[in-house]
């Protein structure tokens, strides 16, 4: 079985507390002794007992660790007191700023026309002067805006103008290098109208007065309106067929 857990609290007996002092004492010591091997480091250990008797460990020497111990409590002192002052100084600006802060939603509001209650006539004579002078300002600066505007469509105006004069001239070339095909059939048929005519000849394209001419001379067409019976009519065909076989045969 395992040793109980103790208690910690002051033990009444004497001769217990001696003998846990001295066991307890030695445990420190060698614990402390070893950290300072294992952890290269620099370790330093002061008891006093009950009875005022000293009890020391130093792996580096007391006086050497006393010192160090004195530097580094004296920086770290000084190390409060400059952060206690900047932190001081810190809340003094911000103090400052939130009354300038203040200082200025006022003096906001009083420029829009509100909040006038609490100033003299001589404050308003000065704010009046201020709005004078912001309006002023304003409005060069619009005017400024509005000449740098003006310029800047003037400038492009000019680029536009520049690049159509520059697209004329280039179809200007190109209708020089390539003439209209218009102009060149109807000089063709200035000058070669018989051709065109025999052309389509050739290729049986009739117009309607000479298709109109050949059905006349071939007779082949009958337009005349004829009155009455079928019958009629064909007796009436008859003779005009006999009329023109006799005309052929006498030429």
């Amino acid at each position: 079985m395992g040793r109980g857990k103790i208690e910690i609290k002051r033990i009444e007996n004497a001769n217990s507390r001696q003998v846990t002092f001295s066991k307890r004492r030695a445990g420190l010591l060698k614990k402390a002794k070893e950290l300072a091997i294992l952890c290269d480091a620099e370790v330093a250990v002061i008891i006093f007992s009950n009875t005022g008797k000293l009890f020391e460990f130093s792996s580096s020497g007391m006086k050497k660790t006393f010192s160090r111990y004195n530097k580094c409590l004296q920086g770290s002192t000084e190390m409060a007191l400059v952060e206690h002052k900047a932190e001081k100084q810190v809340c003094k600006e911000a103090d400052n700023l939130k009354d300038e802060v203040a200082k200025l939603q006022m003096k906001q509001l009083q420029l829009l026309g509100k909040n006038l209650t609490s100033v003299s006539l001589k404050e308003l004579e000065v704010l009046e002067q201020q709005l004078s002078e912001g309006l002023l300002s304003v409005k060069e600066k619009k005017e400024q805006l509005l000449m740098e505007q003006l310029e800047q469509s003037r400038l492009q105006e000019q680029r536009v103008m520049l690049e159509n004069e520059t697209l004329r001239r280039q179809v200007e070339e190109l209708r020089g290098f390539f003439p209209s095909t218009d102009h060149l059939v109807r000089s063709y048929l200035e000058y070669y109208p018989v051709e065109r005519k025999n052309s389509l000849m050739s290729h049986n394209v009739r117009g309607p007065d000479v298709t109109c001419a050949c059905n006349l001379e071939k007779g082949d067409s009958d337009t005349t309106l004829y009155l009455g019976l079928p019958s009629d009519h064909r007796k009436r065909k008859k003779p005009e067929r006999e009329s023109h076989s006799n005309d052929s045969e006498s030429q």
